[in-house]
């Protein structure tokens, strides 16, 4: 049976480079899917927004079901506008990640705010949100939640690296996906950035400037997280209890932390994808134009690396939640329990649909 879907995907990473919004068309046939990307575009968030979920993480429970149904409400706008710009007039749903806040899978809790609710309101569309809850209540991670999609969209490639906020790949291992958040990437490089009045390190170029602090590298590759069995997940809460007050602890220039941040993230990074020989690794995100970054990891990895188009570098995580809406509306499985370490796969996300209470 063949299906074919107009879609809307919505991602907003943890790096706070804006809201990316895709239409596409995805094609299901017994099982083989593909896609094509129609139109894309990243908004850009104000110094207000960026300044709001950056301190969500202080707010109160009220004051975050607040934020929730703001967010909502701006992603629904947001979504509208888009529809608006590219003269959009089919569209089966929206499938929206929203913007994790919380994300505490050992304490059974994680929060992506982005009231699906009200973006099913605003835009008079069926959306598909929260697709993290289900498992994280299942006993899982609640992430990585892509890898499906690499599996699927992707399988020509080894492995597929995603360069965000944090680090997390995907791969098959003995005919079974697993997948696992790597270490913190923009989310720590943007951070320090902004302390010196920049978004991000442009290609890299002051990171490649500095020299590597080997005993603040060596504490940072020293991290318990590491030696950790996967599935396993990362949050903001690490980067904030773990690793801003190590760095800042060593009181060394801009340049230096870059540098030696940029050598940790090459070298977790190399050592999951160096386990293949001959292999091909999909690399997307943000973290592609850093070509400091890039280079540390080619010359530290045995892997080929190779670059898909802008288009799906930019946008690749929009995509597969607009594909996890798919599986979500054929009732398949878009959680892998190999992956999550969920007492079982399932179909997560809860579905708003427009004029009723649902």
């Amino acid at each position: 049976m063949n299906n074919v879907y107009d879609c809307i995907g919505v991602m907003s990473g943890t790096s706070l480079d804006g809201v990316d919004i895709i239409y596409c068309t995805l094609h299901s046939s017994e099982g083989a899917y593909s896609y094509t990307i129609l139109e894309s575009k990243t908004y850009s968030y104000s110094k207000e927004w960026m300044d709001a979920l950056q301190s969500a993480f202080e707010k109160t429970e009220s004051e975050l079901e607040d934020l929730d149904i703001l967010y909502g409400t701006y992603l629904g706008t947001l979504i509208s506008t888009f529809i608006e710009e590219n003269n959009i007039d089919k569209l089966d749903f929206i499938a929206s990640h929203g913007h994790t806040i919380f994300h505490k899978p050992a304490a059974g809790y994680t929060l992506q705010i982005g009231c699906g609710k009200q973006i099913s309101k605003i835009t008079n569309t069926k959306v598909i949100y929260d697709f993290r809850t289900q498992d994280v209540a299942l006993g899982g991670q609640g992430a990585p939640l892509v890898p499906v999609g690499d599996a699927l969209l992707f399988p020509e490639f080894d492995y597929c690296l995603n360069l965000g906020g944090f680090a997390n790949v995907s791969y098959d291992e003995s005919g079974i996906r697993k997948a696992f958040d790597v270490c913190p990437v923009n989310i720590v490089m943007n951070y320090y950035m902004q302390q010196i009045g920049k978004e991000f390190d442009d290609k890299g170029q002051l990171a490649a400037s500095g020299n590597i602090n080997t005993k603040l590298l060596k504490e940072l590759n020293s991290d318990a997280f590491y030696e950790l069995a996967h599935p396993k997940s990362l949050g903001f809460e690490f980067v904030k209890q773990h690793v801003f007050p190590l760095i800042d602890s060593y009181k060394i220039n801009i340049e230096d932390i870059l540098r030696t941040f940029v050598e940790h993230t090459a070298i977790q990074i190399s050592k999951v994808l160096s386990q293949k020989e001959n292999s091909k690794t999909l690399v997307t995100g943000g973290g592609v134009y850093n070509d400091f970054l890039m280079q540390r990891i080619k010359t530290l990895s045995i892997t080929e690396i190779r670059f898909p188009s802008k288009k799906l570098v930019e946008f690749k995580e929009a995509l597969l939640f607009a594909f996890l809406g798919i599986l979500r509306i054929e009732g398949k499985n878009n959680c892998l329990k190999s992956v999550t370490g969920a007492s079982k796969n399932h179909s997560s996300g809860k579905i708003s649909i427009p004029n009723s209470n649902r």
